[in-house]
């Protein structure tokens, strides 16, 4: 066996080893999100796993248009905040229902779609960055629409309603033969259980939805498109057509997960849903996962919301334990969680370029 054929087998073994790595952490964060009312039975773990479910959909439909087509956006926040907006006014007005809820949820669908066939067929035709500066005028609108309009959508206060009852932690989903709530493994059957899997369910959907898609010939296209533009509109592909129905197609994802959120929270304002620091987020989830990558979406936004919500605990326990040390303690406060946030994103970058499904993934590959 010759030293190329070596180095050959060692590198497809690598790769394989990588993959496999990247499938193992997927299915355990998979498993943990599944089975999260039971094993994080808290509140604020709830909140954590839900947030993680929202913003996988949040970021493979991103994934889509930076990774697969090369499209930069900064206004995906302005679907996301349509969708939550759409269901929380309308669950407002017409009450608690699901009635109320298809309907704000339905209409947020139709205004995103409008919307993102109106910027996609304007700007797509633009260079890259001249798009991007349109998304995010268009974005910037829409958060000072939503605060200008105050009698609809409350403002810098934003909206508080109620949801569907079946949602309500009274409500008995299971019961024994007393009549009392059912309890599984510990925890009660009742309408909170309900609306995490309202949640996870809804969000398993639309990544598969969108693992249905780059796994299609129309994800084939994109990926064409990404590579080489130019030799795309020359094979006879309609290059605007494909750019602005994936632009549209990722809105439309985003809509939904807003109305997923909107649902979780029973709260929607401006910080919650249309805040640039959620594209930011949107956009560290991508690189850290791996654009091209629908794996990468999982990895991303699970690392992220986790460092999040736990950093500062970490920092806090880790600056008492080294209490006797000189300057660490002081660097180790939890006030600096956003320092220590940013030198994990730049080890992350440093490590894996592709980002860590891309990197694993990719490893070997050639």
């Amino acid at each position: 066996m010759t030293d190329a054929t070596l180095a050959a087998t060692s590198r497809h073994a690598i790769g394989r080893t990588g993959r496999f790595i990247v499938y193992a952490i997927v299915g355990l964060i998979g498993v943990c999100l599944f089975l999260a009312p039971f094993l994080f039975p808290d509140v604020r773990s709830q909140e954590v796993a839900s947030r993680i479910c929202v913003f996988i959909v949040l970021v493979a439909s991103y994934d889509l248009l930076i990774g697969y087509t090369g499209i930069v956006s900064f206004a995906h926040t302005m679907f996301f905040g349509i969708g939550a907006y759409g269901a929380a006014i309308a669950l407002k007005l017409m009450g608690p229902t699901w009635t109320a809820l298809l309907t704000g949820g339905v209409i947020a669908l139709v205004v995103s779609l409008l919307l993102a066939a109106l910027v996609g067929m304007l700007s797509l035709r633009v260079k890259a960055i001249f798009f991007a500066m349109v998304t995010l005028a268009a974005a910037s609108v829409m958060a000072v629409l939503a605060s200008q309009l105050s009698d609809f959508t409350g403002g810098e206060d934003g909206v508080i309603y109620k949801i569907p009852k079946l949602f309500s932690p009274a409500t008995k989903l299971l019961t024994d033969e007393n009549g009392k709530v059912l309890k599984i493994f510990g925890v009660s059957a009742n309408g909170k259980m309900a609306l995490y899997y309202f949640v996870f369910f809804g969000s398993l959907l639309l990544y598969l939805v969108m693992m249905r898609i780059v796994a299609s010939p129309l994800g084939t296209v994109l990926e064409a498109v990404r590579e080489n533009e130019m030799r795309a509109e020359a094979l006879g592909y309609r290059v605007v057509f494909y750019r602005t129905a994936i632009f549209c197609i990722a809105a439309l994802i985003a809509t939904c997960a807003g109305v997923m959120r909107a649902v979780w929270l029973k709260y929607t304002g401006p910080d919650t849903s249309l805040s640039f620091a959620i594209m930011i987020d949107i956009l560290l989830m991508v690189v850290i996962g791996g654009m091209g990558t629908m794996l990468g979406a999982i990895i991303g936004a699970t690392l992220m919301s986790l460092a999040q919500y736990y950093l500062k605990d970490l920092m806090e326990i880790a600056s008492e334990a080294t209490a006797g040390i000189p300057l660490l303690p002081d660097l180790l406060a939890p006030d600096r969680w956003l320092l220590w946030l940013g030198i994990l994103f730049v080890l992350l970058v440093y490590f894996f370029p592709a980002g860590i499904a891309g990197t694993l993934m990719k490893k070997g590959a050639h």
